[in-house]
């Protein structure tokens, strides 16, 4: 498996405990990021490195970098359309393009200064910024926030068929730390860190907290 992984409880050492931070596994090529789908879609993408077959690219698709994240919304892959749990390696400079080009989901004052503004951008935008609560491995809510990522248009067709290096089909990783929820001492997952934007007007823009 080209992913890395490390004990839960180790990580959890590390991570910021609140603040708006961006847990990633990364270095200076790529990025992971995390989806989760029915079988027909999941196996085609895991089988060819690339999203085709039934996946839409007539719709917005939300990508999160943090995997405890996907594993609250997709019910450690138990939630119906959402059994194959794919971890997508991204080329860093797309998903820098990705954090550059984001705008908030809900309007924010201190970044768009006024309401048409902020609609102005969203409508011309490809990409969406979300921050949410981020979660425990049995899904219990932290003060920490997690970003995720709607993407649409060129920019979704770009992610879908270019800007991918590679495409893991990790449910038995899922399905594996699923059954030692109750022993988090042993549970594996992605080994993730803080990950930093490297242009301080897009770490600005997000409203990411110092680590």
């Amino acid at each position: 498996m080209r992913l890395k992984t490390e004990n839960y409880r180790e990580q959890c050492a590390r991570w910021p405990t609140d603040g708006r931070h961006i847990l990633a596994q990364y270095d200076d090529h790529e990025v992971v990021v995390y989806q989760a789908y029915k079988p027909s879609i999941g196996h085609y993408a895991a089988s060819h490195g690339y999203f085709g077959g039934e996946f839409s690219y007539s719709r917005m698709s939300w990508v999160k970098p943090n995997f405890l994240w996907m594993m609250y919304r997709s019910g450690w892959g138990t939630k119906p359309g959402q059994e194959v749990v794919l971890a997508v390696h991204l080329e860093r400079d797309f998903f820098e393009r990705l954090l550059a080009e984001a705008v908030h989901s809900s309007f924010v004052p201190e970044v768009y200064g006024s309401h048409d503004e902020w609609k102005r951008r969203l409508t011309e935008s490809d990409v969406r910024l979300q921050w949410d609560p981020d979660h425990g491995p049995k899904g219990g809510k932290l003060a920490r926030r997690a970003i995720q990522l709607g993407i649409r248009g060129s920019t979704l067709a770009t992610y879908g068929r270019s800007a991918i290096l590679a495409i893991e089909d990790v449910s038995p990783l899922v399905s594996a730390g699923r059954q030692l929820l109750d022993s988090p001492e042993r549970l594996e997952t992605p080994a993730e860190r803080v990950f930093v934007p490297r242009e301080r007007s897009v770490r600005e823009h997000l409203g990411l907290d110092k680590a």
